[in-house]
């Protein structure tokens, strides 16, 4: 046994070698991607494409974390909104209620976020796919029903008014500029994050779950208790994605946690793809720029993105980026052939 382990460490370091240049690797991406981000408001002066990268930054950590459980799981979430709308009230009401510094009602929302999706996840992972997926559409719309009946302190279906203070830390958040770089910064440190998540052997871990969970239990594994700790951390993103959404608008509304925000998820990561990990941040830029343009042309958007829907279940059977990188890797197989 002794030279048994001492073969399969050997057999490790290599890999583990390749896990390290592939962090520095991802670093240095998120750095180029943050500086160019962080260069667009002085290339340009447009508060509408500013405006359209912080959408993009609240919808894309949303929509990749919601990948963490459809991707790399295998549980398709019908309910994975609530976290969204969760994270926007919750941050949106510990600035009108307590009038903390930001980075402190940040971190709270996140204990708060945490502690329900552990409670929730909890009850929810225990159960098969089908079941899985409505039962959390079942929380989702509890969450909303809860946001519409608990007026005095949500403020119904107005939402909450007075808009959310902004004190200085660092950075002004009241300032439009400000606002976006903190937005893009999110964003890049979200995905970072969820990226070495995906890419740790906890995330080989959940894929070898999403393939076969029965043969992953009999290796020792503990399902149960991986499925639940994937379940809150993307919770945790999520909810980034709710506060982002909430400074923007200066406010939380209760469509945050509705099932219709879900329901983008879940479309987001068919227009992108799920067996890539950019594949939602494709589809966040796919759907928001349909959204954009044909609500310009036609009060018939919901026709135009069923059609595209259609046109990607049908006809591509995958996300853009899956088919861009299988289409890629067949070019690349055929001309190791020649």
């Amino acid at each position: 046994m002794t030279e048994l382990e001492a073969g399969h460490a050997q057999g490790l370091a290599p890999v583990r070698g390749g896990s390290v240049l592939q962090r520095y690797r991802d670093v240095l991406i998120a750095l180029i991607a943050f500086a160019v981000l962080a260069s667009l408001p002085l290339l340009t002066g447009s508060k509408a494409l500013l405006d359209f990268v912080i959408r993009c930054s609240a919808y894309g950590l949303f929509a990749t974390s919601l990948n963490l459980l459809v991707g790399y799981t295998g549980l398709t979430s019908f309910g994975h909104g609530m976290f969204f709308g969760l994270g926007a009230y919750s941050f949106g009401l510990i600035m009108q209620k307590l009038g903390v510094p930001i980075p402190v009602a940040f971190v709270a929302t996140l204990a708060i976020t945490a502690l329900i999706a552990a409670v929730i996840g909890a009850i929810c992972v225990r159960l098969k796919e089908i079941y899985f997926a409505f039962v959390t559409l079942a929380f989702q719309m509890l969450i909303h029903s809860t946001i519409l009946s608990w007026a005095s302190f949500t403020g119904g279906d107005q939402g909450l008014r007075g808009g959310i203070p902004r004190p200085v830390f660092l950075i002004d958040l009241a300032n439009h500029v400000h606002l976006y770089i903190a937005s893009c910064a999110l964003l890049i440190l979200g995905l970072l994050a969820m990226r070495q998540i995906a890419q740790s052997p906890f995330g080989y871990t959940l894929r070898m779950i999403r393939d076969n969970a029965a043969r992953a239990s009999f290796l020792g594994i503990d399902v149960w208790r991986a499925k639940l700790t994937v379940f809150v951390l993307a919770a945790l993103f999520a909810a980034m994605g709710g506060m982002v959404m909430a400074l923007f608008v200066s406010g939380a509304y209760p469509e945050f946690a509705y099932w219709t925000i879900s329901g983008e998820g879940i479309f987001i990561n068919m227009l992108g793809g799920v067996s890539t990990f950019l594949g939602p941040m494709v589809g966040t830029v796919l759907l928001l720029l349909l959204n954009d343009t044909v609500t310009r042309f036609t009060e018939y958007h919901g026709i135009v993105l069923g059609v595209v829907i259609l046109f990607f279940a049908l006809g591509l059977r995958k996300g853009l980026l899956d088919f861009v990188a299988e289409w890629f890797s067949q070019r690349r197989d055929a001309g190791e052939g020649r």
